[in-house]
């Protein structure tokens, strides 16, 4: 038996991305509406709005798929996301699953923009030459960039997480490393994208004395991490720095 389908339409708005969502939502195409939007977030810097009035849900438990977006997309791209819904059969599935408690649902477009939340944020993004100087290349911009915007006590985090995560691409792939960093609410999120659609996999080291302490230690330091898939194509990794408390050296009493 053939599943439903879920069509997936994108266009830049002025504020955000817009997907379109048409077809049928049951659990065969469940997962190809939960990774496309999670995807399309990817490359939506200022926000995501999903119009889902030509969708329809057969399976009322279905309508959790929003709120599971919602918190994805919370860790990572930390872009705000709306929903445009009118029917009143689905403002039913969705306040059935409080949906708006994640996420505003708005009647119109119009609404929908209307709601997104931009907190302050600052964005910089630079592609790296596959040279032996990259990483060298890479410290330093990222030192720049946090100085730059304020927050110097983040850099050795970020330094460290942006380097490996260039040093995989460069390693295990034959793509040319994209860094981002973003700044948002004092959290820092360091991402590199490639073209390699392969997942990143954490790993542990078979002795102490290999080189690079890979992706342990970038989810040691992060607050939280991830590989996802690009709309585009390839893969984004991820991960969220946020200031690390400061230790006293001088221990606690008995």
């Amino acid at each position: 038996m053939t599943g439903s389908v879920v069509n997936l339409a994108v266009d830049r708005i002025e504020e955000a991305t817009l997907v379109t969502v048409s077809g049928e939502l049951d659990t065969g195409s469940y997962p190809v509406l939960r990774d496309g939007l999670l995807k399309i977030a990817t490359d939506a810097p200022e926000g995501l709005v999903a119009d889902i009035r030509a969708l329809r849900i057969h399976d009322p438990a279905l309508a959790s798929v929003f709120p599971l977006i919602a918190m994805r997309i919370g860790d990572w791209p930390g872009i705000p996301f709306t929903l445009v819904a009118a029917e009143p059969g689905h403002r039913a599935l969705l306040n059935r699953h409080v949906v708006d408690r994640y996420l505003p649902v708005r009647d119109d477009l119009t609404g929908a923009v209307a709601a997104l939340d931009h907190p302050v944020r600052r964005r910089s993004e630079r592609t790296f030459p596959r040279t032996e100087g990259s990483s060298a290349l890479v410290r330093e911009f990222v030192t720049g960039r946090l100085a730059q915007w304020g927050v110097p006590e983040l850099a050795e985090d970020a330094r460290f997480v942006a380097t490996e995560l260039v040093e995989n691409v460069l390693k295990h792939t034959v793509s040319e490393p994209r860094l981002r960093l973003d700044l948002r609410r004092g959290v820092c999120t360091v991402a590199v994208a490639d073209q390699d659609a392969r997942p990143a996999v954490l790993l542990e080291r078979l002795s102490p004395f290999e080189p690079g302490m890979g992706l342990k230690l970038v989810a040691q330091l992060a607050r939280t991490w991830g590989c996802s898939r690009s709309w585009a194509g390839g893969k984004v990794v991820w991960a969220v720095l946020v200031r690390r408390p400061r230790t006293s050296g001088g221990g606690s009493a008995g």
